[in-house]
């Protein structure tokens, strides 16, 4: 499938060193986007040069930091088309086993970290009267779960958020969308799930009030990446607001 409107485009790509985030940088330069990325770690790639492909290393949850990237981007790169928030931790416990610090994190970056760069985005892209802006959330944020009120709090956060910023920057032609993956192929769902493997995902677990996969298989990084791209290109052209769930039916969302 082509992505029409992609081509030439600016974007930005937080979490980027991460499964997911890697996955959308590759595709969006695939698609002909120049794309600029972030995560706490330079997320180095071999697949493209410094003409269509920079990266840096910024703390999401640091407003400055992202602001002054943004700045930094639109000066040497003009304006930006394209957003892309992917950054993410994950911690599970129960809520009387989460501490203070675990909660604070799983907020600065699910969540906070969302604003800070849509926010730097809305601001310039209300002057260009273009633009669109993919937050990647998860399934987790819509139905209640065992071990991950505090996760899913963030998601459900970051995605409400996202889609009322789509209604307040509609009138400036802005579209703001949210991806909502559920398990998913990546190091953070296999460092979780290294006890127990990823068939009883697939299964899922009746004591913990969790469905299956009904598709009967984890979703690929890839999966989550085309729905992003669609979103992002002008076949999306008239879908603002919206929430995707890439999650082969587990959250039994229609």
């Amino acid at each position: 499938m082509t992505h029409p409107g992609l081509v030439g485009g600016v974007a930005i790509v937080s979490g980027a060193a991460g499964g997911i985030g890697s996955e959308v940088v590759s595709a969006l330069l695939h698609a002909g986007a120049r794309v600029v990325a972030f995560d706490q770690q330079i997320p180095t790639r071999t697949d493209a040069d410094d003409s269509r492909y920079r990266a840096f290393a910024v703390d999401v949850s640091q407003s400055a930091a992202v602001e002054a990237l943004v700045a930094q981007t639109i000066a040497e790169w003009g304006p930006v088309r394209f957003g892309v928030n992917v950054a993410g931790v994950l911690h599970t416990a129960s809520v009387v086993d989460t501490d203070d610090t675990q909660w604070d994190r799983l907020f600065a970056v699910n969540t906070t970290g969302v604003f800070n760069l849509s926010r730097a985005l809305a601001r310039h892209m209300m002057t260009e009267r273009q633009g669109s802006i993919v937050t990647v959330a998860s399934n987790a944020g819509g139905v209640p779960r065992q071990g991950m009120a505090a996760y899913g709090a963030s998601k459900a956060a970051a995605s409400l958020f996202t889609r009322s910023l789509g209604l307040e920057l509609a009138p400036f032609g802005v579209r703001c969308n949210v991806v909502s993956p559920g398990s998913t192929r990546t190091p953070m769902l296999e460092a979780m799930l290294a006890e127990h493997g990823m068939d009883s995902v697939i299964a899922g677990s009746p004591a913990q009030f969790k469905i299956g996969i009904p598709l009967a298989k984890l979703a690929e990084p890839r999966d989550v990446a085309d729905a992003v791209l669609f979103l992002l290109s002008d076949r999306a052209g008239h879908i603002t607001m919206n929430e995707l769930f890439v999650d082969g039916g587990a959250s039994l969302h229609g």
